[in-house]
């Protein structure tokens, strides 16, 4: 056994593994001198702004992609859904909207874990400035964040994405998705959760059976098609949220990250903005990420670990 403030860490072939979650891949325990270093590196920067990855809600219980042995890539064939498929496929909305529908009541249930709620303190206490989620899970929200931009957007709102108008304007009708879960289930009243497994973005796994007889309800207001206002692979990030980022990122005196392995460009393009900058840029992540050589300090352990411990009052 190795101990991190008095917490007992379970080891396994000289790995660490979290009881309480199955999707956290093996990793070594934190070390007490980790925590007083990412202090020491936040201390004097009042203005840290902060890039959260898929990496801090495998500790609730949801999983991520990419975590080795974890992640869905190593568990199973699939690959998230691609915009341009959406846009196109009704069979693919259709296969969406019912993995959704069945997973929604867990997904959107899942709590905050201690990484969320340090993250809220530390903005309470003027330690950090905002924090940029990757995630869509609005955890930071349920754990009392603020100042928070979901950089690929959130699963719980829906919106058209009906055509443009000889103006260039869309369609602007949004629902709430626990509203829309309550048309779904009028529509589907037969519905079973006959899932196997929950994926990252809040959907499940289900028969073909299952998905085929599925109902979606066109958009009320221009008969267009609803979708999750998350950014699937494949489309961009909207402009004024992009700079509303490069705001934060000027405004800000460092940036750290946590849970990210900066695979996907959008949250990787934060720390290249850093460093053209000259901001410090801390790492906390189990194992390698692509930001690690442009890392004035790097930490390799699990987040609740270390946020735990962070500025802990004396007793």
């Amino acid at each position: 056994m190795r101990f991190l403030a008095g917490v007992r860490v379970p080891q396994i072939n000289g790995k660490r593994f979290n009881s309480s979650s199955m999707f956290v891949p093996a990793h070594e325990p934190a070390h007490e001198s980790d925590c007083r270093r990412l202090e020491k590196f936040l201390e004097d920067k009042p203005h840290i702004l902060v890039l959260t990855g898929a990496g801090i809600s495998t500790e609730s219980g949801i999983p991520d992609y990419r975590s080795e042995g974890v992640g869905l890539y190593a568990r199973s064939n699939h690959k998230p859904i691609q915009h341009g498929d959406f846009v196109k496929s009704e069979a693919t909305r259709k296969r969406y909207w019912a993995r959704n529908y069945v997973g929604w009541p867990r997904f959107s249930s899942i709590a905050p874990n201690v990484t969320h709620y340090t993250l809220a303190r530390l903005e309470r206490e003027g330690r950090i400035s905002g924090i940029v989620t990757q995630n869509v899970d609005r955890l930071h929200g349920k754990a009392g964040s603020k100042q928070v931009i979901e950089l690929h957007g959130s699963g719980f709102d829906v919106i058209c994405i009906g055509s443009q108008d000889e103006r260039g304007k869309g369609c602007n009708y949004r629902i709430d998705r626990h509203e829309f879960q309550h048309i779904l289930d009028q529509l589907n009243p037969a519905m079973e959760d006959n899932s196997t497994s929950m994926r990252p973005d809040g959907d499940v796994e289900l028969s073909m059976e299952y998905v085929q007889g599925f109902k979606i309800p066109p958009c009320p207001q221009c008969g267009g098609n609803l979708k999750p206002e998350i950014v699937f692979f494949g489309d961009n990030v909207p402009m004024p949220r992009i700079e509303k980022v490069v705001r934060m990122i000027i405004e800000s005196d460092g940036v750290l990250v946590l849970g990210s392995s900066l695979t996907v460009f959008s949250g990787y393009r934060i720390i290249l903005q850093a460093k053209e900058l000259g901001l410090p840029v801390a790492i906390v992540n189990i194992g390698a990420t692509r930001g690690d050589p442009k890392a004035d300090l790097k930490i390799s352990a699990r987040c609740g670990e270390i946020m735990a411990n962070l500025f802990k009052p004396a007793r």
